[in-house]
């Protein structure tokens, strides 16, 4: 039997939507002849979603994969009712469906990333084996089904599973950064000695050029030092991006008032839409890459502050983004030994 394409057939709750803002989807592991079942070795969770979820637990393991279970059982996916985010997966594909079969470049036994969210993944998790809190990664045993419209990355062979995975999580950052900076531009990464955030001052710094300045804003201290010791920034802030005066005042300072281009939003928490906004010339753009973006927060905040900023919603899916995304690890040494430390 065939499904829908886009998996509108396994919508349980809320019929005739699709299945990422459905209420609730068909997680059944028995596949229709258009989809993929996958044996799901590692998730990586949005991290906005995870750093809510290790909220609400308290940090608590046995309370987080609580958590995890309850809305994988509630919805069919991991969809954070919180957030609205999910993540991605990787796994084994373990059944190809009659009518993919020799129509796609897929085999049974390949190794796969899914670069579609796991809140319209039909997901069943069986067990939860590891929960790495420091990057928001978890072990399950577990499957999953992949539409047949849903995108895929086969893992690179010269880089482990989890490193792959975590950089594969967030393609569309840098992918975007490539596509939106331009030679000469000054660009704000906020949110920078993060793992988006990195990936994308190495984009922004490359695509800017000599004649272009990159802009580092960072929280911790700690985020600010490793940005220093990747050489990727002409400047690094320390702020709070809740506070969009006080980011005002120190984009003012290092851009001599003029302001910047382009300001990408790479951050896990609410609140910074009109720090980016504020940062930003009348002309220039905001890239909101964070899951924890309220839209109408930026929209109304614009509006308020009277700024004819060009803002873009993040779109995790751009054309080659894997490729991009991977080729950073392969272009800088350093970026790549600083992931292994913390995923590997």
């Amino acid at each position: 039997m065939k499904g829908s394409k886009y998996g509108t057939h396994r919508v349980i709750k809320n019929k005739g939507d699709l299945p990422q803002p459905a209420e609730k989807i068909d997680n059944n592991m028995e596949i229709y002849d258009n989809e993929i079942l996958i044996e799901v070795k590692t998730l990586n969770i949005d991290s906005a979603s995870f750093t809510q979820i290790k909220k609400e637990a308290g940090g608590d393991e046995k309370q987080i994969e609580k958590i995890m279970q309850r809305i994988v059982n509630n919805r069919g996916k991991h969809h954070n009712p919180v957030t609205g985010s999910g993540g991605m997966l990787v796994g084994i594909v373990e059944e190809i469906g009659e009518d993919l079969k020799g129509k796609i470049e897929l085999e049974v036994g390949d190794e796969i990333a899914t670069l579609v969210s796991l809140s319209l993944t039909p997901l069943l998790i069986e067990e939860i084996l590891e929960i790495r809190k420091d990057t928001d990664q978890v072990d399950i045993k577990g499957k999953a089904v992949l539409f047949e419209s849903g995108i895929y990355a086969k893992l690179p062979e010269d880089m482990s599973r989890n490193l792959a995975l975590a950089v594969l999580d967030v393609a569309g950052a840098p992918a975007q950064t490539a596509k939106l900076v331009e030679p000469g531009d000054s660009v704000l990464i906020i949110g920078a000695g993060g793992k988006s955030g990195t990936l994308c001052l190495h984009e922004a710094q490359k695509r800017a050029g000599i004649s272009g300045k990159v802009i580092a804003l960072e929280y911790s201290q700690e985020g600010c030092e490793r940005v220093e010791s990747l050489g990727l920034a002409d400047a690094i802030i320390q702020a709070d991006a809740t506070k969009p005066t006080e980011v005002l005042n120190k984009i003012e300072e290092v851009t001599n008032g003029e302001l910047v281009d382009l300001t990408i939003n790479c951050v896990n928490i609410p609140n910074t839409e009109l720090s980016c906004i504020l940062a930003t010339k009348d002309s220039g753009k905001v890239y909101f890459f964070s899951m924890a973006t309220s839209f109408t927060a930026a929209a109304l905040g614009a509006e308020g502050v009277g700024k004819d900023t060009e803002m873009l919603i993040g779109n995790g899916y751009t054309k080659n983004h894997s490729e991009i995304a991977l080729q950073v690890l392969r272009e800088n040494e350093d970026i790549k030994e600083l992931f292994e430390k913390i995923y590997l």
